[in-house]
């Protein structure tokens, strides 16, 4: 049988549409930098329109924010509109306005790769998915670490040769105000707030009543948030209020994290004597000193003050208690001290906090790959719970962070064991 071969033609495939975004970034908030990023955005949306086969996906664009940070929110934005295989190609100016720390942009690319997402690198000309991409990409963005780090170095020898000569930099400060010569000059109103703390402070209130009194008489901090505890105690010993600047009070651990952290000698600390107008007068200051001093001692020697890694930082804003730490058979957890005193009709918007989920927000806000109370405090002022699942962090550079938590029910975390004793311990209640 003579064998029959047929030419069986290929059928042309429909074009498939590139799905393209952008992502752009300035790093500074600058009127300048804004304008810049506005341009930007404007630029790639009209290049991605008019391509043909690509189709328009957005710009996502981040503002004062640095390329070293994994933190930035459209950048995050970005990546999980990658992982839902929604896009097919990623554009962005350059390597240093993707990332500046080489193993973030190693990360990324090749993870991205993964999902068949393209990066392509105008400025380099530079496609990440090509067989040569990651070698290129890998040399340049070490040379763009390299240059943040010099920027970054020669940043730090500025502020701190500034320091040695007693220039105070860019510190606000609550109760003063910068005029046009760059001068710190009191603020009356905010000025006047100070001095009731002082005055209250003096004849007997505490931290947390003087916060519970100004957020009742509707007087919030200067970025509107209310007055806690730690804030309290921030600004009663605060030097600045009697005229003095003590320089260098933090720094920053390096250039890619940026973490602020608190100086405990590591780095010399300067203090300008007379800097500017004081508030509060040494007197009344080191009255207040010595009135700290004396209930810190008093509240260390007593065993009901037993201190844990966080307490006096938990804070409910619905009766201005501080939570207290309580230990039940399924581990440790945070209450309102209210709640535990006087009962749910008191403190009804309350919650219980289990630990291990607390620690777990608190790695996720900081970035940390385990709990360290250290550096917990040197950068966290207070949490509050303004309701039901829902925790603010406040940083001492007075930027906030909110987070949603999801607990489950008592009757799914409890063992078989823990109920049998619940069930005995009510069986000898009733007898």
């Amino acid at each position: 049988m003579e064998r029959i071969i047929r030419k069986i033609e290929r059928k042309s495939k429909v074009p498939k549409f590139q799905r393209v975004a952008a992502y752009a970034r300035v790093s500074s908030g600058k009127e300048a930098m804004l304008h810049s990023l506005a341009t930007q955005i404007n630029y790639y949306q009209q290049m991605i329109e008019n391509h043909p086969g690509w189709m328009f996906c957005g710009v996502f664009a981040d503002e004062a924010v640095t390329g070293t940070k994994d933190s930035r929110e459209n950048f995050q934005k970005l990546l999980e509109k990658c992982r839902r295989k929604e896009l097919d190609m990623i554009i962005t100016k350059s390597v240093s306005r993707f990332a500046r720390n080489t193993v973030t942009l190693l990360e990324t690319v090749r993870e991205l790769k993964m999902l068949e997402v393209d990066v392509y690198f105008e400025e380099q000309n530079i496609h990440s998915i090509s067989n040569d991409g990651e070698l290129m990409l890998t040399i340049l963005a070490s040379y763009a670490q390299a240059e943040s780090l010099s920027v970054s170095e020669n940043m730090k020898w500025r502020i701190r040769k500034g320091f040695q000569e007693g220039k105070i930099g860019s510190i606000t400060i609550f109760g003063y105000r910068r005029n046009t010569d760059g001068q710190l000059e009191i603020e009356p109103q905010e000025a006047e707030i100070v001095r009731m703390i002082f005055r209250n402070y003096l004849s007997g209130m505490g931290q947390t009543a003087i916060a519970h009194k100004l957020n009742e008489m509707g007087m919030p901090t200067r970025q509107g948030n209310l007055w806690t505890n730690p804030r309290i105690k921030e600004l009663l010993t605060n030097e600045k209020y009697i005229g003095n600047m003590l320089l260098q009070k933090y720094y920053r651990n390096n250039h890619i994290e940026k973490i602020k952290t608190k100086n405990h000698g590591e780095l010399p600390q300067y203090l300008v004597e007379d800097s500017h107008e004081a508030i509060i007068d040494i007197d009344t200051f080191q009255s207040v000193q010595e009135m700290l001093k004396q209930r810190e001692q008093q509240y260390s020697h007593e065993g009901s003050m037993k201190r844990y890694p966080l307490s006096g930082m938990i804070q409910c804003s619905y009766c201005g208690k501080n939570y207290q730490r309580k230990v039940y058979p399924q581990g440790g957890t945070w209450l309102c001290a209210t709640f535990l005193r006087r009962g749910k009709k008191y403190c009804p918007k309350a919650k219980q906090i289990p630990e291990n989920i607390l620690y777990e927000i608190i790695c996720d806000v900081l970035h940390l790959p385990e709990f360290d109370e250290r550096i917990v405090r040197d950068n966290i002022q207070m949490i509050l719970v303004p309701k039901s699942y829902e925790l603010v962090f406040v940083f001492h550079d007075g930027h906030t962070e909110q987070r949603h938590w999801e607990h489950r029910s008592r009757s799914e975390s409890w063992t078989d064991k823990m109920k049998k004793q619940a069930s005995e311990r009510s069986k000898k209640c009733q007898e």
